[in-house]
Parts: structure tokens; C-alpha cells; sequence
């Protein structure tokens, strides 16, 4: 196993993390698994034995499942293992339920805990942003409970890049505790992050821990362009993430995944978990698994090694097409281009400047 520092912090973690939402399948989690606690047990046991050392889960999978069959499977273990959890997601019908607030957050950190069965959370993320409390009051909240000894760390999730600079300039001004992660929905077919949320993460030293790299099983390498996916996918059973708004572009990148694969050896999902893994800023790949023998095949990404020419091949056929500003930043301003800027430009950039 590869171990990567997460941020700017002196957190080693590996490169692949093992995702907890298929734990307990109560309610709409139904959709992505139901493993019960004995298998939980023995996956997250294969998953330490290969030197994974990051669990991620949240107290809203499966509402609060997920984390008590995290706990029960860490006994005896917790010195080997690093816990991340997440709040934001209503955990109960009254009006201060859910969110980012002071009031809210120390709650569900404490509940989590409680749930966990430990006395610390690793990484405690926010999950989703909340519009209606100030930004100040959670990076202070953030801060207390690192203050508690509670939380180790702090780390967001599915922040726009405008939220995300709110949300550490509050930090930096209070003097208080900084986010060294952010966690987000990245994959071949999902490269909207490269717009701004990589180049922050590279700029701010957050690590970049990837949720749902196989976009629910879409680049697995089970879906092929003209033949029936299999019926239990999650795109199938109702589970709306990710959108797919290009399928001829979807089965584009997946041809030329396959064939990446089939000239290593190897499955479809270990060429695009390590594509993921040679792209700049991520940290670690979130992996869940229903079955031992998908966890196994996951788990062998870490040691593929992609050649520069894999690395062109996967990344023509999946570049986005340039928003605005980009585009007139690609036409106007190539001479005063830094190098972050270039991570997502350089492959626009015309021969000659129009200019």
C-alpha cells in the first residue's frame, strides 16, 4: 500500500480508503448495499490486512447505521485505523436537525462518537454546505470540538470553490482549525472539479479524497455501449448519482478504458481508480465494496502503474469543454499562465496565441 500526506497536515494516509456506505442498507442506502455487520467485519479486516488505514463513513448512511457496524468492526483495531466521518444531513424532524450550525454540529459530533464507540474522530467533515449559518460559526464550532479533543482534523465535502475560500478565510482570520480535505465526486466522466476545486486544493494544501470513483459503477466496465448494464447497478435500482447528461461521451471514455485495461491485464475499474491516482492533488480514493472479490479487485488499483500514453488516451477522451473564463483565458492570456492555471488549460492551449 502507498501512503500520502492529506494536505498540509502530517497525516499519512493510504491511497486507498475504504467507503462505508454499503453498511447497513436501511431506507434509499438499500440502493447502494446491505451488508450486515459480519460481513462489514470481514471486509473492513481484508481492507486493513492490505494496509488500508482510512475508513470514511457518515451519520447519515443508512441514518447512523453505517457508523455503529464501523465501530463494532474496528474493535480491537483502533490503533490501525483511522476514522472519518461527516455531518450536515438531517438526523432527526426537528428545525435544528440538520446543518452547519454551533448548536447542530456539536450534537452530531457527539453522537457519532457515541455511535463509533471511540473517544476521537480522526476527520470530521462537513458534509454539504449550509446557505442559512454564518461560515464563521462553523469553522468555530470546527474549532472547539479540535479544541475538545474530539476531532483531530477537520475536512469538507461538496463545496463550490467560492464556499470554499469563504470557509478558509474565516479559519485563517479567526486563527482557528483548517480544513486539510476536501472529499469530492471526481471521476473520467466527472471532471468538473478540475475547474476549481483541484487547483484550490493544490493552492490551499487540502488533500483530495475522491467519493464514487467508479461513478456508481458506470466505469466498473459492466456498462457497455449497445448491451444491458447489469439490472441490480445502482443508475438502475434508483440511486440518482452521479448524472450522466452525455451517455455517447460515457460510452466514448469506456471504450478507450477497456482498452486500456485489456492491454494491462487488468479490470476496467482498476485503470480508472488509477488514473485517479496519478491526478494531481488526490490524496486518497474512496472505495466501497458489496463483495469480497470486488474489494480485492479495487484494492489492486494502487499498484498499476499507467504510462504517459494511457494518461493522454484517458484524458482526450474525457476533457471537459472550457467554461467561461477559461476559454478567453486559454485564447488571451497564455503568456502569464501559472502552473496552476496550467493544470487545466495546458491541453487547450492553441499552438499559436490569436493574440
Amino acid at each position: 500500500m502507498e501512503y500520502r500526506l492529506l494536505g498540509r497536515s502530517g497525516l499519512k494516509v493510504s491511497a486507498l480508503t475504504l467507503g462505508t456506505m454499503t453498511f447497513g442498507g436501511k431506507e434509499r442506502f438499500s440502493y447502494v448495499g446491505s451488508t450486515d455487520q459480519a460481513g462489514a467485519t470481514r471486509i473492513v479486516d481484508i481492507a486493513l490486512d492490505a494496509g488500508v488505514n482510512l475508513l470514511d463513513t457518515s451519520d447519515i448512511y443508512s441514518s447512523g447505521t453505517s457508523e455503529e457496524i464501523v465501530g463494532e468492526a474496528i474493535k480491537g483495531k483502533r490503533g490501525r485505523v483511522l476514522v472519518a466521518t461527516k455531518a450536515r444531513f438531517p438526523m432527526g424532524s426537528g428545525p435544528n436537525d440538520a446543518g452547519l450550525s454551533r448548536h447542530y454540529l456539536m450534537r452530531a459530533c457527539d453522537a457519532s462518537l457515541k455511535r463509533l464507540g471511540v473517544d476521537h474522530i480522526d476527520l470530521y467533515q462537513l458534509h454539504e454546505w449550509d446557505g442559512l449559518t454564518p461560515v464563521e460559526e462553523t469553522m468555530a464550532a470546527l474549532d472547539a470540538l479540535v479544541a475538545s479533543g474530539k476531532v483531530r482534523y477537520v475536512g469538507v465535502s461538496n463545496f463550490t470553490g467560492w464556499q470554499l475560500m469563504k470557509a478558509l478565510g474565516a479559519a485563517d482570520r479567526a486563527g482557528g482549525a483548517r480544513f486539510i480535505s476536501q472529499q469530492i465526486h471526481y471521476t473520467l466522466e466527472a471532471r468538473e472539479a478540475e475547474y476549481e476545486l483541484v487547483p484550490i486544493s493544490l493552492d490551499q494544501g487540502l488533500g483530495v479524497l475522491v467519493w464514487s470513483p467508479l461513478a456508481g459503477g458506470l466505469l466498473s466496465g459492466k456498462y457497455r455501449r449497445g448491451q444491458d448494464g447489469p439490472e441490480d447497478g445502482r443508475n438502475f435500482a434508483g440511486w440518482p448519482e452521479p448524472p450522466i447528461r452525455d451517455e455517447s461521451r460515457l460510452y466514448d471514455i469506456i471504450d478507450v478504458l477497456v482498452q486500456v485495461a485489456e492491454e494491462h491485464s487488468v479490470s476496467a475499474a482498476e485503470v480508472a481508480l488509477a488514473w485517479l491516482l496519478h491526478r494531481p492533488a488526490v490524496a486518497s480514493v474512496v472505495i466501497g465494496a458489496n463483495t469480497e472479490d470486488q474489494l480485492r479487485t479495487n484494492l489492486k488499483a494502487v499498484e498499476l502503474r499507467l504510462t504517459d500514453a494511457d494518461m493522454e488516451r484517458l484524458n482526450a477522451v474525457s476533457k471537459l469543454p472550457l467554461l467561461y473564463p477559461y476559454w478567453h483565458q486559454a485564447m488571451t492570456a497564455s503568456d502569464r499562465l501559472g502552473a496552476l492555471d496550467l493544470l487545466l488549460l495546458q491541453q487547450y492551449l492553441p499552438k499559436k496565441n490569436a493574440f
